[in-house]
């Protein structure tokens, strides 16, 4: 069992499930120590203590694991110094609307992002889901209100990698305010905070404090 002073996250810089983990550590004011992977080359003790070998996995100092992105997430936010942020991932329709990212639209996600035929039909899928989120900003800034929250940083992650794929092709959809919204999450302070490069971690090297 591993001791340590704080918990340890395992993390991959780009993976949407290990962003939106690290989103909410960050803005809950939460310290962890951060330790990069390879997904080419995962560590014996991430995989020692989650075998199912996907990030985000984080270790608690009395060695609980927990090896789910959302379940880090609400971890994050139990735990947070600042009791003014949402816990929108609780209310049912914000928690459909995860499912319904995690599911379908990640689905089409992948099959888009690594479709060598039907890019089209993968793309037009995940656009449905794309509409779906551009009516809800049309109504409110951010996905659970005014401010943003746990549902934005929980989604905003796919929604970038999906509109990378063809940039131009998403700049071009009548969707201004999912795009306004994509734009000034991933253009604030917290997000670009979150994805500053960090090396690879491997046995011996210092743990950096996140």
């Amino acid at each position: 069992m591993m001791i340590s002073t704080l918990p340890i996250l395992y993390s991959f810089r780009r993976c949407p499930y290990a962003m939106r983990a690290r989103l909410a550590i960050r803005a809950n004011g939460v310290r962890v120590l951060l330790r990069e992977v390879s997904l080419k080359s995962k560590p014996t003790e991430m995989l020692r203590i989650s075998p199912k070998g996907t990030v985000p996995v984080l270790e608690l100092q009395d060695g609980q694991v927990i090896e789910q992105s959302l379940d880090v997430m609400r971890w994050a936010l139990a735990h947070s110094f600042d009791k003014s942020f949402d816990s929108s991932l609780g209310n049912g329709l914000n928690s459909s609307l995860i499912e319904r990212n995690d599911g379908f639209f990640k689905t089409a996600l992948d099959a888009y992002k690594y479709a060598v035929q039907d890019k089209q039909i993968h793309r037009a899928q995940g656009e449905v889901f794309l509409a779906e989120l551009n009516r809800l900003l049309s109504q409110s800034e951010f996905l659970a209100g005014d401010t943003m929250g746990a549902l934005d940083w929980a989604i905003v992650p796919f929604v970038r990698q999906f509109s990378a794929v063809d940039a131009l092709w998403f700049a071009a959809l009548p969707y201004s305010a999912l795009q306004r919204w994509l734009y000034r999450c991933v253009s604030s302070d917290l997000f670009v905070s979150i994805m500053q490069p960090a090396p690879v971690w491997q046995v011996g090297d210092a743990d950096v404090i996140f």
